[in-house]
């Protein structure tokens, strides 16, 4: 028949449904804008929105300063809570080091450089404006 689209496998989920549905992201516009915006990896590739997700799959994505990378151990399009979304993927141990030595390194960079107790008031505001447009020839 024409018009009709092709019958499509009970399994078969698109990528931004699926980050959707495993919580990655809030939505599933966010999870699409990821995509296209080229945070997410499918396989080693870059992904496309509508790509079908299948079991055993490894995707690469973004979460603002985290790079997570897990392996897809169950296909949904309906979003559950947190703990069921958990079990639809696993992260690698790679992954997870990693992300634990950035952390390390974000909290010893805090230690390092603190931020001042108040915002500089106008004076002191005057003050840097020169120093930093200042020629020091």
């Amino acid at each position: 028949m024409k018009g009709k689209a092709p019958q499509q496998d009970d399994n078969a989920v698109r990528l931004d449904k699926w980050l959707w549905a495993a919580r990655f992201y809030k939505t599933r516009a966010l999870a699409r804008e990821m995509i296209e915006g080229g945070k997410v990896h499918y396989n080693g590739q870059r992904g496309k929105p509508s790509k079908l997700v299948e079991v055993n799959a490894e995707i690469k994505l973004r979460q603002g300063n985290d790079e997570k990378t897990v392996i897809v151990l169950d296909v949904t399009d309906q979003r559950r809570s947190a703990d069921q979304a958990q079990l639809l993927y696993q992260e690698t141990e790679t992954s997870v080091a990693n992300r634990e030595k950035i952390s390390q390194a974000r909290k010893t960079n805090s230690l390092t450089m603190p931020h001042p107790d108040r915002r500089p008031d106008k004076k002191e505001r005057r003050t840097l404006i020169k120093f930093k447009y200042s020629d020091s020839e």
